[in-house]
């Protein structure tokens, strides 16, 4: 019944956080630590710290980078491609966003794309729902694809001592399962979504809101495009350094003999951790665009991207710490009647990443608070790398910023959320591209490890 009781409290801290987006997560998770502490007598975890620290130093890169106009030349770059091939803008529309998250580590850059996608699409008479509702998940499945993005470092970081392949398993293994699982994800989602509801001329809803000049005008509106614009050639310097780094990221973590040894406690020596290594290159980078690029660092924190960072690490300190202190109490009960089932069906560590991942609005906040337990009940490190894409699971409710975005972009109204809430825009395209996901990765996994 105490556990009961513990975890009871646990479930209301994230239920009532999630009204209040990630950082009231994070802040409302407190209530939930100190319930346990003083009327529990549970005893408070370790606040995942190399973590945080790691996703601030990523932060700090992408948000110099964000400063300099580094993120508006990709943007550019990726309007270009959509505009010479519009016909084919639902599949293009996801890949495209896939790819800034990959390259960023961060999901909320689709938000310039939204009105670039919906002009595309209305003026070509393509149901905007299409391309914009998958275009909004794979800017999220993206994230797991991403070397620099907050759930990747973390899940590398947890993993980083996990002995289950021969091997400590490394981001370039991580990265090699999941760049192709969630890019597939992505691709089975944008072919379902080219079919997808009625066409424009044959939707009687639509056309009704035609009939009226005035909504029609605003409807059709106006072009917004990024090709007028120029950038300075700082803003294209910022975009390579940045790039260079990720390079540097990469084959850091696929040569561990570039980086230098130290002696463990145990006096034997082993290469600098991947953590240290990302922060290192992430404060680096951002140093030399913030220099090289002349960046004004007043505005550094004005930008989306530093606002949402800081958001994600307060989530993931309040919510790990809170799990994590009631999981480390209760470890060996758990063990004791989770292990059976998690090894006997081990697919079901992928469903309570899922769910967790609703919960807590966060694939980072997910990741560091289920994969150090699938790990102590004995799920293989190989089955956490192959469901990796099960850690985005909050398209199931239309909370998130970038779905809620999505739906105010399209002036059509056909991206919308449905009369019962659960039958959305975004909810088919998450299913399929997450099972999808999950299904390559396992596969690479079986072939590749």
């Amino acid at each position: 019944m105490m556990i009961g009781l513990q975890l009871l409290v646990i479930l209301l801290c994230l239920l009532v956080g999630t009204r209040y987006g990630g950082m009231g997560l994070g802040l409302i998770s407190g209530f939930g630590l100190f319930i346990l502490t003083f009327f529990f007598g549970v005893q408070p975890g370790t606040p995942p710290v190399e973590v945080m620290l790691t996703i601030l130093a990523v932060i700090g890169c992408a948000s110099v980078l964000q400063t300099a106009g580094g993120l508006n030349v990709m943007m550019r770059f990726a309007e270009r491609l959509l505009r010479r091939h519009p016909d084919y803008i639902t599949i293009l529309a996801p890949l495209t966003t896939w790819t800034l998250t990959f390259l960023c580590g961060t999901g909320h850059v689709v938000y310039t794309m939204f009105p670039i996608i919906y002009d595309i699409a209305i003026k070509k008479n393509i149901r905007p729902e299409r391309p914009m509702a998958v275009a909004s998940v794979a800017s999220q499945m993206g994230i797991g694809a991403s070397p620099v993005s907050v759930s990747v470092v973390s899940l590398v970081s947890i993993l980083a001592q996990a002995h289950g392949v021969g091997q400590a398993i490394g981001i370039i293994q991580l990265l090699s399962v999941s760049i192709p699982a969630t890019f597939f994800g992505v691709l089975a989602a944008a072919l379902w979504s080219m079919r997808r509801g009625r066409d424009l001329d044959k939707d009687p809803e639509f056309q009704a809101k035609l009939q009226d000049p005035e909504q029609k005008a605003y409807i059709y509106g106006s072009s917004d495009t990024m090709l007028d614009k120029v950038f300075p050639r700082q803003a294209y310097w910022a975009t390579w350094i940045f790039f260079a780094a990720i390079v540097l990221v990469v084959l850091l973590g696929a040569f561990p003999g570039l980086r230098p040894s130290f002696a463990g406690a145990n006096g034997k020596l082993s290469p600098l951790s991947m953590n240290l290594a990302i922060q290192m290159m992430m404060l680096i980078a951002g140093a030399v665009i913030m220099i090289v690029c002349k960046v004004d660092s007043r505005e550094v924190s004005n930008g989306n991207v530093f606002k949402a960072g800081m958001v994600a690490i307060i989530s993931v300190f309040g919510v790990a710490w809170m799990s994590d202190s009631f999981f480390q109490v209760h470890f060996k009960l758990l063990q004791q009647s989770l292990a059976g089932v998690v090894a006997s069906q081990p697919w079901m560590y992928a469903v309570v990443l899922f769910l967790v991942s609703k919960l807590v609005n966060s694939q980072g906040a997910a990741i560091v608070a289920i994969a150090p337990i699938g790990l102590n009940l004995g799920v293989d490190p190989r089955l956490i790398v192959a469901f990796f894409p099960a850690a985005y699971g909050y398209f199931v409710l239309p909370t998130y910023p970038s779905d809620l975005a999505c739906i105010g972009f399209d002036r059509s109204g056909t991206t919308k959320i449905g009369k019962f809430i659960i039958n959305h825009s975004f909810i088919l395209p998450g299913i399929i591209g997450v099972i999808t996901g999950c299904i390559v990765g396992y596969t690479l996994v079986s072939i590749l490890f």
